[in-house]
């Protein structure tokens, strides 16, 4: 059955950022969740540090959870071929990051969604450089998964692969038992597309999700899309809120991931609005996860 992870959506600009809080103050409140794991992220401060690595591991691992997972952001579509390659090499440190962590798999994206790019050439420039960390990626046993995003915390542009057909015809260029999508259905709103004709197009290569739910602050999903280029940072009219309370529908989404026999990390990204809604987020996911893959 899956088994549930959390990521700190809350405390990114703490944790990454301005340094206001330490890895030490997330595992601790993490601690105390009904939960599995913790989804990790490259972007840490804390994580520039290589020697620590391991000590972080076994601070999670000294609070009965392990590090599955780990979140990065790879820009991969960039027309020049030396900055690919820079990002590559990023890629590859992410990788040794996420085995040091005792995890097994590691995000990779497509890259920013660059005015002057042909989807053509944007998913060959994308597929080229996953397949190149793939063997760096078998050697160590980790799997690299393509989510279907929405746009990176500190990029400018938004995912190049954010829309179904482009996302779909990426993951259908690369066949590799080391690779899979990680499923967000939250994005898929954000593309102006359905979740659920996303998901049936790519269940059967699913093998991580992140949980959410998204609400529009105001405005439409199409006001969204008009003004998403050329600003850095996430859209100030979305917002993370408690999971099974916004628009996504998590028993079609669970009975799809049912049929196809997903059995892998479900990871959540919530509790922006404390640790008491991610708590309830949990029981949600924990509830739902009983019904849909019984013990019994």
């Amino acid at each position: 059955m899956p088994k549930l992870a959390a990521f700190p959506k809350a405390f990114m600009q703490a944790l990454c950022k301005d340094g206001t809080m330490k890895i030490r103050e997330w595992v601790d409140l993490a601690s105390k969740l009904d939960i599995d794991g913790l989804e990790w992220y490259a972007g840490f401060l804390e994580m520039k540090d290589e020697n620590r690595w391991q000590e972080f591991r076994q601070m999670v691992e000294d609070t009965g959870k392990t590090i599955p997972m780990m979140c990065c952001s790879p820009d991969f579509t960039h027309p020049d071929k030396a900055f690919r390659e820079i990002e590559i090499a990023k890629q590859k440190n992410w990788i040794d990051m996420t085995y040091a962590l005792g995890g097994k798999f590691c995000r990779v994206l497509s890259g920013q969604k660059r005015p002057e790019l042909s989807i053509d050439e944007g998913v060959k420039l994308a597929a080229d450089s996953i397949m190149a960390c793939i063997p760096y990626a078998v050697e160590r046993g980790i799997t690299l998964i393509l989510e279907n995003h929405y746009k990176d915390d500190f990029w400018e542009y938004p995912e190049f692969a954010q829309k179904m057909d482009v996302f779909c015809q990426l993951v259908n260029s690369i066949n590799h038992p080391n690779f899979g999508v990680n499923y967000d259905p939250s994005n898929t709103f954000l593309a102006g597309e359905d979740p659920l004709e996303l998901l049936k197009k790519v269940s059967n290569r699913v093998v991580t999700m992140h949980a959410s739910d998204r609400y529009l602050k105001y405005g439409t999903i199409d006001d969204l899309r008009n003004e998403e280029g050329g600003a850095v940072g996430y859209a100030k009219r979305l917002s993370h809120g408690e999971i099974g309370k916004g628009m996504n529908d998590y028993d079609a989404i669970f009975s799809e991931l049912k049929r196809v026999g997903f059995d892998g990390w479900i990871s959540i990204e919530d509790g922006v609005d404390g640790m008491d809604q991610l708590e309830r987020s949990v029981a949600f996911l924990q509830h739902k996860i009983g019904i849909y893959w019984p013990t019994t």
